[in-house]
């Protein structure tokens, strides 16, 4: 959805079934543009439209690792969709397919479905005369193999806490420590840790549905990543940010690009005004946002409105550019800023309930197209769960529960591949299990892929010694063997 367009009018009745719900967010004009995004790939075994389904699939399904989910989410497709033709059965021909696939053709997909997020929730997109919009990131791990490591490089690990220094003793100044000694104990805090993937994602805050995202780097900017995100905003959206998207570069293109901003502020944050006394009780008002760095360049500054949301254990101090109050009351910019939680809420659904506090993959292009599938299919499960709240209730209150809903998705997956799969699949249990059997291979290559670091190599034991017995030993073996024959008569 592009920067000028805005929600169209409300889509049909919502649909029943889970089927019914899959094709009401995945329509025909979806797929449409993900094969004109496809460059016309050629005839082959896995096509676009069942590659991405069981894709999504596989993020709901529960299993411990990638080819036990793959089972179970290509016997769902080959359910849903006995007419069509089969799509491979080998989890290694799919992840040669999947890697095939351009990153374009994920991402055409993900702005159609945000075209039709829109349609769908046209009476709820709009809260308060706004659209709400969170922002925030996460960091999400990867495996340690090779190609990662190479390509996004090893995250830092958190470093520990220093202990408040004791009180000075009567006795006598403490000894100086150890350098040396301080410094192994800062290397081992802060050893390598595995490769990581920045995620930058925003968030309807009124229907707690993720609707685009960027991915990255550990070590991306997300501020960054917010700006390549603007032209997947809907104008005059409100986009709800904390203290850590605070640069002049950003909130002028937010401005630019026709979008409004609530941020808060921290005590770094340069602000002016020609005379206090146009401030409401010396702490709200109209401020001039203008660092030092922009006063150099001759840079004009950012007019912004200043607000100060009372809490009970700490003020929030946030900065606007709706400079008029009766548009964006304070009572509504706070409320819209406690909503802003509910980014951090998408990123526990999406690790915890999803099971994506590391990522399966362990090639570039797997751990890419792992990340958008997963992240198209929390969007879409999110967006099911809003979907049933609007047609169940006149005034839903609250956010539908991820985990609850995403039982339910596996329940309708359990049952629909049970009831479409005929007799001639449970006549073959016997013949499936003769082919389960070890494979007897002769090991030709290293056991150890790659020295693990941080790890001792193994050293095999070494040849056996043979001593010679002196005269004592043979005397005292010639009177043991003829105790022991005494004892066995």
């Amino acid at each position: 959805m592009s920067a000028s367009a805005c929600p169209c009018a409300p889509a049909a009745a919502a649909p029943q079934s889970f089927l019914d719900c899959l094709t009401y967010f995945l329509t025909a004009q979806v797929w449409k543009q993900a094969q004109a995004a496809a460059r016309h790939r050629r005839a082959v075994r896995w096509q676009t439209q069942p590659l991405l389904l069981v894709l999504l699939v596989m993020t709901w399904c529960a299993g411990d690792s990638l080819p036990e989910r793959f089972e179970t989410a290509r016997a769902f497709y080959v359910a849903c969709h006995q007419r069509r033709r089969r799509p491979g059965k080998t989890f290694a021909g799919f992840e040669k397919a999947l890697g095939k696939v351009p990153l374009p053709v994920l991402r055409a997909v993900a702005a159609a479905v945000r075209q039709r997020l829109a349609q769908v929730f046209a009476e709820r997109f709009r809260v308060d005369g706004w659209i709400p919009l969170g922002c925030d990131g996460s960091r999400l791990a990867c495996p340690r193999s090779q190609a990662l490591e190479q390509r996004l490089g090893l995250g830092a690990k958190k470093r520990r806490r220093k202990k408040r220094a004791a009180p000075a003793s009567p006795l006598g100044p403490k000894p100086e420590p150890d350098p040396g000694l301080a410094e192994n104990q800062k290397k081992a805090e802060a050893g390598p840790d595995s490769p990581q993937i920045w995620v930058t994602a925003v968030v309807h805050l009124g229907l707690g549905v993720l609707w685009s995202w960027r991915l990255g780097k550990g070590t991306a900017s997300e501020r960054a990543h917010l700006r390549q995100l603007v032209v997947t905003l809907p104008r005059g959206a409100l986009l709800v940010a904390d203290a850590g998207y605070v640069g002049y570069a950003l909130l002028a293109a937010l401005q630019a690009a026709g979008l409004f901003f609530l941020v808060r502020l921290s005590s770094r944050a340069p602000l002016y005004v020609p005379d206090k006394s146009t401030l409401r009780h010396y702490c709200e008002g109209q401020v001039y946002y203008w660092p030092q760095k922009v006063q150099k360049l001759d840079l004009p500054p950012i007019p912004v409105r200043l607000l100060r949301i009372r809490g009970d254990r700490v003020d929030v101090w946030l900065i606007t550019n709706v400079l008029d109050k009766h548009r964006l009351p304070r009572k509504t910019a706070g409320k819209f800023y406690r909503w802003r939680w509910r980014n951090e809420g998408l990123f526990r659904t999406y690790k915890r309930t999803l099971g994506k506090v590391k990522l399966m993959s362990r090639t570039v292009a797997q751990v890419h197209r792992e990340a958008e599938g997963s992240l198209l299919a929390t969007q879409l499960l999110l967006a099911q769960g809003a979907l049933a709240l609007q047609t169940t209730a006149a005034a839903p209150i609250g956010l539908p529960s991820a985990r609850k809903v995403l039982l339910e998705i596996r329940a309708e997956i359990r049952d629909i591949t049970g009831m479409y799969l005929g007799p001639r699949q449970r006549q073959t249990y016997l013949h499936r299990l003769a082919q389960a059997r070890w494979r007897d291979r002769c090991q030709l290559s290293a056991r150890v892929r790659r020295r693990w670091p941080g790890r001792k190599d193994h050293q095999p034991p070494g040849r056996p010694k043979i001593l010679k017995m002196g005269t004592i030993l043979k005397d005292k073996m010639a009177k043991t063997l003829a105790m022991a024959q005494v004892q066995t008569c």
